[in-house]
């Protein structure tokens, strides 16, 4: 199928970028906006999370239950979420609808109605979605992991802390939503069904009056790449290992994300096969590329019991650094297979090409077609792949567990 992509920059430096896809009924769209956790000041950790959750209870003189009660009438499947670099806002609907839902979010992000009565409700939620986490040893292990790997403020996690969430007043919210909800750097990403026209007639007529000057660029503190050990009271350890890498901007990304893919993609995988399988170490395990727009990480997770754990991290940080010793054509058709068809059926999501499009813009400027992304996987070879694992062992590794007792580390942490 043949890729329509547009793009359009919006006088106040809003862009909107957008791929046609005509052979589904529906349409989507995920919102960036420069209004993410790295943002908070340091002693309100959580205040952007917190903003977010007060700018969708009401806007545009809408209260929260009948922007609810709209966007179900309109048949929104839609999210939000915070990352260190965005505040995000995604929904799906009919392609018809299409106006209707981004009508209401434009109100979101430009006039929020930011009520002072339901501030106490929307702090519980923020309270409840850190208890969430605190109960989620694999989550608190791997939040605490991307806090070393890279620093402050980039490796925050959005939820903030206690302390912090109790203190935030209704003053706090609106000096974060007046300094940091602005156009400039703002992506609206747009997938499925629509004539493209009279989608930048809408999204002009809707956002076109939004200003606000950019936003000041956010420095950061270099990471700790040393282990660090959460004590807690369980029969279960949880182990999270990290790596530095390279962005996902890089000319070599698709090495070392091809790199990647044969230590964890699917159950053929080594960390699978070696650590799960063969050996029995394990519940889980797996190893993701994590991409900020200037630097990336391999994270690595297992969780194990508190008997096998210093085992389960030998073999890990083993099976990570025979990465260096090079791929073999065998896991690479895997590899390839299983991309190209998880390529497949993002053509079939509006929803996900979206989210897509909006990265591909954030870290490149453009989008990705399927095409060159499909060129690009197809021109991987174990010589390209394993050239790269050469020249980029992995290495300089941070640690980090959770469980009754510390582990020793296998490698030296610098």
């Amino acid at each position: 199928m043949s890729q329509q992509i547009h793009h359009l920059t919006l006088p106040n430096g809003m862009i909107l970028v957008a791929e046609v896809m005509d052979w589904v009924e529906s349409a989507a769209f995920t919102l960036v906006n420069p209004s993410g956790s790295s943002r908070d000041p340091a002693e309100q950790w959580g205040l952007a999370n917190f903003t977010c959750e007060m700018a969708q209870r009401g806007a545009n003189g809408l209260t929260s239950r009948q922007i609810v009660e709209q966007l179900d009438r309109l048949g929104a499947d839609r999210s939000a979420a915070v990352t260190a670099a965005h505040t995000s806002f995604a929904a799906a609907t009919l392609s018809e609808k299409l106006k209707g839902v981004l009508e209401i979010y434009a109100g979101i992000l430009q006039r929020p109605n930011l009520p002072a009565d339901q501030l106490d409700d929307a702090r519980q939620v923020c309270l409840q979605e850190l208890q969430a986490v605190e109960d989620d040893l694999s989550q608190r292990t791997m939040q605490a992991l991307r806090q070393k790997a890279y620093g402050d403020p980039w490796g925050r996690a959005s939820q903030g802390t206690v302390a912090a969430i109790e203190s935030i007043q209704l003053a706090d919210v609106q000096q974060f939503f007046e300094t940091n909800y602005r156009p400039q750097g703002t992506v609206l990403a747009v997938a499925g069904k629509f004539d493209w026209q009279q989608l930048q007639d809408d999204v002009a007529e809707l956002f076109g009056d939004w200003q606000g000057a950019p936003a000041e660029v956010v420095s950061g503190a270099p990471p700790s790449r040393d282990y660090l050990h959460l004590p807690e009271d369980s029969s279960q350890t949880q182990i999270g290992v990290s790596f530095p890498s390279i962005p996902y901007r890089d000319d070599d990304y698709f090495q070392v994300r091809g790199a990647v893919g044969v230590l964890s993609d699917g159950m053929s995988s080594r960390l699978f096969t070696e650590v799960r399988e063969n050996r029995g170490l394990c519940y889980t395990v797996y190893a993701m590329h994590h991409s900020l727009r200037d630097r990336g990480s391999v994270l690595c997770y297992s969780g194990t019991s508190s008997e096998r754990a210093q085992e389960t991290l030998d073999v890990l940080i083993a099976e990570i650094v025979k990465l260096a010793d090079g791929i073999q054509p065998a896991e690479l058709d895997r590899l390839k297979a299983r991309t190209k068809s998880a390529l497949i059926m993002q053509q079939e999501s509006s929803g996900a090409r979206a989210g897509a499009i909006a990265g591909d813009w954030y870290h490149l400027g453009r989008v990705r077609t399927m095409d060159e992304i499909d060129t690009v996987i197809g021109g991987l070879t174990c010589e390209s792949i394993n050239a790269y694992l050469r020249e980029h062992p992995p290495r300089d590794f941070t640690i980090v567990t959770l469980g009754s007792q510390p582990l020793e580390n296998p490698v030296e942490v610098s």
